[in-house]
């Protein structure tokens, strides 16, 4: 499993700006000479659309203001692959035809990426791995600090259940296996739940597709029976809200489920309470982040300053910037996802939920 081997201390995200741009604007003093001339585009290939919204509605905007910004000569060649590992494999050997420097590339299967990567060396390109570590001697990784995502998750289950989490049976619904991301998070939940509950009782793959955690939840509950389900541990918000459907559907009540992204309507769901928790990942410093050092390495420049950290991927040592995700419950609502910026109180409280914005202070 990929690992981090050190880890800076995180700072504020205003803060991390300021460094990334003083940085790219070369001020590191450890930088190198900005180039001149030459391609002037980045790629950038994010993985789909369907499952979480986030990548179209934060990811590539952020991403790509952030390039712009700091070089206002730069463009962005942008490709989404609608979950298909094929098409984004097409995508990645497109812009190498068409000559860029640097790809920003959150793969939709990490596992495959090694040869996209070395071809890319082959060509002097360099790959930066967003979000998910893709295989390969990628120049540096920019994600959060995945497995302490899936301890959050699972630890925010066990407060959920409180006293009753040692009788509790609980089902994992679990992300893709060919995303690294999934396997960490997937750690991370058991190292908090195991021993603390009950049993793992029902525990599969939803692919990231709301589809197929829909299929497995009704086994789960045909399996465990009404009774036999305590709480459900989902990987992120698209298969939580199918998990929640599922559950209604059974006639289920008062089941804690979790899952991740903040999506706008998991957090309205939080905020009913239909849905336990989500976990908020500040895509500002993540996605600034990477396109900044996306900058810095078409420019020449060193990235110790903002990869400050080292994860081992295949024997490889990659430079990284690893971010702290935070718990988002109904209490916690303003102060982590409309106090960061990510929604306004206005965007959430439509007229169907006024009530329980109302119940929860929002502002």
């Amino acid at each position: 499993m990929n690992r981090p081997t050190r880890r800076a201390a995180a700072g504020t995200a205003a803060a991390l700006s300021l460094a990334l741009t003083l940085a790219a604007c070369g001020q590191d003093d450890g930088a190198q000479k900005p180039s001149a001339g030459g391609n002037k585009t980045i790629g950038l290939l994010l993985p789909e659309n369907a499952s979480s919204t986030r990548y179209e509605a934060f990811d590539r905007p952020l991403i790509e203001s952030t390039i712009t910004g700091l070089c206002p000569k730069c463009t962005v060649d942008y490709a989404n692959a609608n979950g298909s590992e094929t098409a984004q494999k097409s995508q990645f050997d497109q812009l190498l035809a068409k000559g860029v420097k640097v790809i920003l590339l959150d793969p939709v299967n990490a596992k495959v990426t090694a040869p996209w990567v070395e071809a890319a060396a082959a060509k002097g390109v360099q790959v930066v791995a967003y979000d998910r570590l893709a295989e390969g001697k990628v120049s540096a990784y920019v994600s959060f600090d995945n497995q302490r995502t899936g301890e959050l998750q699972g630890q925010a289950l066990l407060d959920a259940l409180g006293p009753k989490a040692a009788a509790a049976n609980v089902v994992m619904i679990n992300g893709a296996e060919t995303d690294p991301n999934a396997a960490m998070f997937k750690a991370g939940a058991h190292r908090a739940l195991d021993g603390r509950v009950k049993k793992i009782a029902y525990e599969q793959s939803g692919e990231w597709k709301p589809e197929v955690a829909t299929a497995k939840m009704n086994e789960a509950i045909k399996a465990l029976g009404k009774d036999g389900i305590q709480a459900v541990y989902a990987a992120n918000d698209g298969m939580a809200a199918a998990v929640v459907d599922a559950l209604k559907a059974a006639g289920l009540k008062n089941v804690p489920v979790g899952g991740q992204d903040a999506s706008i309507d998991a957090v309205r769901r939080v905020l009913t309470g239909e849905q336990t928790y989500t976990i908020y990942k500040p895509y500002k410093p993540e996605a600034e982040a990477a396109g900044s050092i996306a900058v810095q390495l078409l420019e020449g420049m060193d990235i110790s300053s903002s990869a400050s950290s080292l994860t081992e991927s295949g024997g490889q040592r990659i430079p990284s910037l690893l971010l702290t995700p935070i718990v988002v419950t109904k209490p916690k609502v303003q102060v982590t996802v409309v106090g960061g910026g990510l929604y306004k109180a206005a965007d959430i409280c439509t007229p169907e939920y006024a009530d329980a914005c109302a119940a929860a202070g929002l502002k």
